[in-house]
Order: C-alpha cells, then structure tokens, then sequence
C-alpha cells in the first residue's frame, strides 16, 4: 500500500470523514452529511486536544478511510495509559483492500509511540464482520459495554 498516506485529518476532511461514518447500516441513521456545523465544532475540539489523534488514510487525492486514536492516562492496572480506538471506517470502494489493517497497524504503533501498555476500542454488537477483523489483529473480547444516551 505504498501509495497510501495516513495523515493528520484537517477541517477539510470533514465532509469526507461524516460521508463515510454514514455509509453503513447503523451510520446511515445516525449522521448527518447536509449539516457538517456540528461535526466542524466537534472536529475544533478535537483538533485541540493532544490526547485525541484523528486521522485520515489518503490515496490518490482521496480520504478512503479515518479512525481516531485517544490517548487516557489513568490509574488503574499500575498507571498504564490506554489507547482508544473509535470511528473507524473504510470507503465502500476499499473495503476488504487490507486498508483497515494498515489503519490499526498505525494505531498500534503510535499507542506504543505514546508509551500506551494497552490498546481497546469499543464496537457495536451486531457487527459481526468487524469483530472477526478486530479478532484477526489479535484484539479479544474482555468486557460488556454500557452506554447511556443522553
């Protein structure tokens, strides 16, 4: 994939970004690509803090996937700080291209760049295909997850 470029995602990217968490089953419900002033304000924030690192995978011009990595310092399990994997998607056009596997290989190595002892990330249950994949990568699954919507 050498002519792949993972790189710091910029408000430009917005609109590329939001198109792709919508292009699924669940995204399609609960995105809004025709208003990106949320997702703008959010991405200042984001942008903002050193602990959050959201990025982009480039090809040819085009944003063909994203996942954003933060970064938790904590206390338990000896003060091991964590990494968070969230968001992850894959242009419909790139999918099953080993692209995923080359966005949690960057993950990965930067938690270890960040001095993370621990890389988790939280899925929804009924995605069966993406388990298998976060399985494939040497994730296991280790806890419930609750969520509370306000």
């Amino acid at each position: 994939m050498s002519d792949l470029t993972i790189r710091p995602a910029t408000a430009g990217d917005v609109s590329a970004i939001v198109a792709m968490l919508a292009d699924d089953v669940l995204g399609a419900t609960r995105e809004s690509p025709d208003d990106l002033a949320p997702y703008l304000a959010a991405f200042a924030v984001i942008d903002a803090d050193p602990h959050q690192k959201l990025v982009v995978a480039e090809r040819n011009g085009r944003v063909v996937g994203t996942l954003q990595l933060t970064i938790l310092p904590g206390l338990s399990r000896r003060a091991t700080i964590r990494a968070l994997v969230e968001a992850v998607r894959v242009a419909g056009s790139e999918r099953g291209s080993g692209l995923g596997t080359e966005l949690f290989r960057w993950a990965i190595d930067e938690a270890r760049r960040c001095g993370c002892g621990l890389v988790q990330l939280t899925t929804d249950r009924t995605r069966a295909d993406a388990h298998r994949f976060y399985e494939s990568l040497g994730f296991e699954p280790t806890h419930i997850g609750y969520k509370l919507t306000l």
